[in-house]
């Protein structure tokens, strides 16, 4: 990106100035060398976020930030439903409600270094991944339905988990106002089989160690210290998420012109909040936020078994649960006024600061905990929201590297049986189905991730706690 088309606010905050028919500015919160390596695309899908209807203070981009489906990766954007906001598919993305989780485990390092190669061949063969991967379970009519209005609250019912678990997630694990009913029976044909499973892409589990800890009190307050072994878990609502998302986003497209909307971008398909679209996307989305909570708390489960075969000593509280494509009414102060706005996060982490009241009572002084995933031989950070006066692009963050090259080049550029093997001598255990998709997601396919959180912390929106460093990585 040409830095010159920029206005810079301090070292780590960027501004478009608005133009055109841009209705605010928009801002890119990131080093001087991350915004240089961003693709010219992420300058011109911003600055056209920033003309939607209805958009308030701006339109923003994570340090991670990239070319997406019409918002840019790591785009962030609320609209008013009070001055005709919009609500828009492309500003959620396909896989809505992809998301990470984070369990503790009681263990050390040590202990699962011994039993390294039998835990990670026992997580691949009970964790489904891939292409096309689906579960033991099998979800009937009616069970499909409850799971899209319960999430995580219907699979503690079935027996995968706790109720202790739900505490520890966005929404506690059930996100109000889903409609299965909008939900199409294509997409729910998709996700008959896939509960359970991690499918492709850059989805993954990975048992790691905390190799450094930045904040020492916000780290006992998480249970995390230096040697501690931890599971993260990254995925989301699977085909029905994708298949919502193409289908709104067809209607959104042909509906926008009888709204009178102008689209800049016709992958910025977008309704009115308050039309019959827009709330029947919503009632769409939520179910699919539903489904994504509650994939995660069944494999949750998964894991959890696995350990207790290998690792009978382990113990697996949940951290917390984030997603990071996502919409969600929320409550924010703009100058003196509370204002309930919709947030989309496309590629980016809600990160409420301390205080703020949907948070658990034991992160009340901490503020939320934010988890930012890294690709198979990278570093990985929980971070916790910074909050304060001044919130940076209303309570987020960014959720990992970004991509620095597409699939397609990383293809020819990576081998993935090379690349299992240069990590294996790293002493990082690659466990996947398909060799295309470890060269797909190669770490240098991706952004540095010291620097995208560096720069995230450097701009006020999040708080540095603890890094974490791969040791078995699951793959989709």
């Amino acid at each position: 990106m040409d830095i010159g088309m920029l206005k810079q606010k301090s070292e780590y905050e960027w501004m478009i100035e608005p133009h055109g028919e841009m209705r605010v500015p928009a801002v890119i919160f990131a080093s001087r060398e991350l915004v240089e390596s961003m693709d010219h695309k992420v300058f011109e899908q911003l600055s056209n976020v920033a003309t939607l209807p209805g958009i308030v203070e701006a339109a923003f981009a994570m340090p991670d930030a990239h070319w997406g489906y019409g918002f840019p990766i790591g785009g962030v954007a609320a609209f008013d439903p009070d001055e005709g906001g919009i609500i828009s598919a492309g500003g959620v993305g396909f896989d809505i409600s992809c998301g990470v989780r984070t369990l503790l485990t009681g263990l050390r390092r040590d202990a699962v270094e011994k039993v390294k190669q039998q835990l990670a061949d026992r997580l691949f063969k009970r964790i489904p991944a891939g292409v096309g991967s689906t579960g033991a379970l099998r979800l009937s009519t009616q069970e499909m339905d409850a799971m899209l209005v319960g999430g995580a609250s219907w699979a503690v019912e079935q027996g995968y988990g706790s109720s202790s678990d739900l505490a520890r997630m966005e929404e506690h694990g059930r996100m109000k106002g889903a409609d299965p009913s909008q939900v199409s029976g294509q997409a729910k044909l998709r996700q008959q089989d896939e509960m359970g499973t991690l499918g492709s892409g850059n989805h993954y589990l990975e048992v790691q160690h905390v190799s450094r800890v930045y904040d020492a009190a916000i780290a006992a307050a998480f249970g995390l210290a230096e040697g501690d072994v931890v599971v993260s878990i990254h995925c989301g609502s699977r085909g029905l998420g994708h298949q919502i998302g193409s289908e709104f986003l067809r209607d959104m497209a042909i509906g926008a012109p009888q709204s009178g909307i102008r689209l800049p971008d016709r992958e910025l398909a977008c309704a009115p909040i308050r039309s019959e679209l827009g709330l029947r996307y919503l009632g769409a989305m939520r179910a699919a936020t539903n489904c994504a909570l509650a994939n995660r708390q069944i494999l949750t489960h998964l894991t959890r078994q696995t350990f207790a075969e290998v690792l009978p000593d382990s113990k697996m509280p949940l951290l917390y649960d984030v997603s990071h494509n996502t919409c969600k009414e929320e409550v924010h102060r703009l100058g003196e006024l509370e204002r309930r706005l919709f947030v989309h996060r496309k590629g980016a982490t809600r990160a409420f600061g301390p205080g703020h009241p949907d948070l658990p009572p034991e992160f009340a002084t901490s503020g939320q905990p934010v988890i930012i995933g890294g690709s198979m031989g990278t570093f990985s950070y929980i971070l916790a929201g910074a909050g304060g006066v001044d919130e940076r692009a209303f309570s987020s963050a960014c959720h990992g590297a970004g991509r620095a090259m597409s699939r397609h080049t990383a293809m020819r550029q990576f081998h993935g049986r090379e690349m299992v093997d240069e990590l294996a001598a790293r002493g990082i255990i690659i466990r996947s189905a398909s060799m295309r998709g470890v060269a797909e997601e190669a770490p240098l396919a991706y952004k540095d991730v010291n620097e995208v959180v560096e720069s995230a912390e450097r701009a006020g929106l999040a708080r540095k706690v603890a890094m974490l460093e791969p040791m078995i990585c699951v793959k989709g």
